[in-house]
């Protein structure tokens, strides 16, 4: 298609958008930012598993109490410098010599939205919150740190809060910085606890009460989520007084709206969709290699799955040449590895897959189906390169006789069919947070991960991990993680596919792109 036919297509399909936003633009156009995306959080709890656009929202409407310094990549982003931990909320810390316990030094002066000043309370409210619902924090304090008691957590005064490990771990300041692990303005929250709801989880589900930038002035799942500034934000309020995210489903509509003017930013453009509006003089496209890795999982614990011959097998049937250029328009990277090329102790040394169909139809023979089998594959709506690598998969599939059914479902089903273990194939775009290979592989591959929903299980590979996340030795750290990706690869748990990279399309006015490891945008950094 011609460009100039395709412009006019592109505005003729935003108007109606325009007329649903020109009252929003009209009110205050250098203070407003209007987002698209594909789909709105799930809930607003940072205890809610973590997804693509539940992490964009704890970005903006929750703060840590540690931060990465911000350095400035070759393409012109700022973006996080690992070797520099600065103090947010806790505006120092003191980390014991022998890695055992960690000392926050909270901020003073510090207001939520509300105009709650925050102390030690709030702090420690959170994480008794977090400890008693049992989901993320729990996961986090429980798995990682290996805190086996509420009683590690202490307030010495009302600015000043300990942390203590029964083991010394690497990870101790670095886990704080995780967007998970953000802080309750407990003052806030404890209005809407009931006998029903000690923990005020409807309320967090659906409005906020922190410290952070932005808090929320409207959630309408499915439609949109209006973000209004915090007066009281530490740093200062942000320059972009109201953020409009609304949820468009249809990429294409995304990049009409954002050609049409009506828009913003448009987030999850397909590749093809980023190639064409890069060219128009109104649009800027921001480009980061990033730690995403886009998977297949399987349901390891369950027929055919659990034979690793199985999983072997369809990592041999990919065609990922096919993929890397008809999907991805050659934007992407395999995926070689549990953990992100750009996190220490990386090795792709195990990886040997390529498309190979006799092999494939070997190792299935040797699992005890000959004749393949038929199973399903889970993809969210919205998601056109997920709908696109999986018709690509099934005629691949299908030439070893592996059969599948494309079952595609909202965001919010895929992810409770897969978490309670009844979806058999799923795709998961993910990324681990933290940069430390330990961490990376106790989230995914660990056994007694809550998002290890491929349901892997290997005792060699969770006794490195758990080693490794107490080890002070950084060699020795190194060569144990390079062990488990070997093995992780080996037995594949997942069909690895690519790292996809994060993109992001910005109207010309717009200044500020900033990339972090959540793959989320910090609206406190954008202006126009």
């Amino acid at each position: 298609m011609r460009m100039n036919t395709w412009s006019s297509t592109l505005s003729a399909l935003a108007l109606c958008f325009m007329a649903a936003t020109s009252g929003a633009v009209a009110q205050t156009a250098t203070e407003t930012l209007i987002v698209a995306g594909p789909r709105t959080p799930e809930s607003l709890d940072q205890e809610y598993p973590p997804t693509e656009a539940g992490h964009e929202a704890r970005r903006n409407i929750f703060e840590r109490l540690l931060v990465y310094g911000m350095k400035t990549d070759e393409s012109g982003a700022e973006v996080e410098d690992f070797s520099k931990i600065e103090g947010a909320l806790a505006e120092s810390y003191d980390l014991s010599p022998d890695n055992k316990s960690i000392t926050f030094h909270l901020r003073r002066g510090v207001k939520s939205a509300a105009g709650n000043e925050m102390t030690a309370d709030d702090v420690m409210w959170t994480f008794e919150r977090g400890w008693n619902m049992k989901a993320t924090f729990h996961w986090y304090m429980t798995q990682i740190l290996k805190i086996e008691s509420f009683d590690s957590f202490q307030k010495v005064d009302d600015y000043t809060v300990k942390v203590t490990i029964p083991n010394p771990s690497l990870l101790l300041a670095r886990l704080w910085i995780n967007n998970d692990l953000g802080i309750i303005d407990a003052v806030e929250a404890k209005k809407h606890i009931t006998p029903e709801d000690p923990w005020a989880a409807r309320f967090l589900a659906t409005d906020s009460a922190s410290f952070a930038p932005y808090h929320i002035a409207k959630f309408s799942p499915g439609q949109e989520v209006i973000y209004e500034s915090n007066p009281n934000y530490y740093r200062g309020e942000a320059k972009l007084k109201k953020i409009i995210f609304r949820e468009m489903p249809t990429s294409s509509n995304r990049v009409a709206a954002l050609q049409a003017g009506s828009i913003d930013v448009a987030e999850w453009l397909t590749p093809r969709e980023i190639s064409l509006v890069e060219k128009l003089p109104t649009v800027k496209v921001w480009k980061v290699f990033g730690n995403y890795t886009h998977r297949l999982e399987m349901n390891n614990s369950t027929p055919p799955f659990d034979k690793v011959e199985v999983r072997q097998a369809l990592n041999y049937l990919v065609p990922r040449p096919e993929i890397e250029q008809s999907v991805y328009m050659n934007t992407a990277r395999p995926t070689k590895s549990p953990v992100s090329e750009i996190y220490p102790a990386y090795s792709e040394a195990a990886f040997a897959y390529d498309d190979n169909v006799e092999k494939a139809k070997e190792l299935l023979a040797k699992a005890g189906y000959p004749e393949g089998f038929k199973t399903e594959l889970g993809y969210r709506t919205g998601e056109p390169l997920e709908e696109q690598i999986a018709v690509v998969l099934k005629t691949a599939f299908a030439r070893a006789g592996v059969e599948l059914e494309l079952v595609k479902l909202p965001a919010s089903s895929l992810v409770e069919r897969y978490s309670k273990g009844t979806m058999p194939m799923f795709f998961i775009r993910d990324m681990a947070i933290v940069p430390d290979a330990a961490y990376v592989a106790n989230l995914f591959i660990n056994s007694q991960s809550m998002v290890n929903f491929s349901k892997y299980k290997n005792a060699e590979v969770d006794s490195l991990i758990n080693n490794a996340l107490t080890s002070t030795d950084e060699t020795s750290r190194e060569a144990d993680m390079r062990k488990v990706q070997d093995i992780v690869v080996d037995e594949a748990p997942w069909v690895f596919l690519f790292n996809p990279g994060y993109q992001l399309a910005v109207s010309s006015k717009v200044k500020g792109f900033t990339w972090y490891t959540p793959n989320s945008n910090s609206w406190y950094d954008f202006s126009k």
